[in-house]
């Protein structure tokens, strides 16, 4: 009863980060929303694995949370140079 109680709580929180990302004031914020979305559905799965009792959930989490991770930085990286590739000293001094 309680953790089905989490679960729905967690869910509420999942409804938030969504209204974060769609109106967060700048492009930062929103990646930060979509990446606790992702941590949330990383907890999510955890905890129905733990209800259902299969361990099975909590691979299928960390592997999630490995994606949402390298994604989360490979969208920076992308704003933040223009492409994924290494940048370049050229690139390095345009910031100053």
């Amino acid at each position: 009863m309680m953790l089905t109680g989490s679960l729905y709580i967690i869910f509420f929180v999942m409804v938030l980060t969504l209204i974060r990302a769609h109106k967060g004031p700048s492009f930062f914020d929103q990646v930060l929303a979509i990446n606790v979305f992702g941590i949330l559905i990383v907890l999510s799965l955890a905890l129905v694995g733990f209800i259902s009792k299969r361990p099975d959930f909590l691979d299928i989490a960390l592997l999630y949370s490995l994606i949402n991770f390298v994604g989360t930085v490979a969208v920076l990286k992308y704003f933040k140079y223009g492409s994924l590739s290494y940048p370049t000293k050229k690139d390095d001094n345009q910031d100053d």
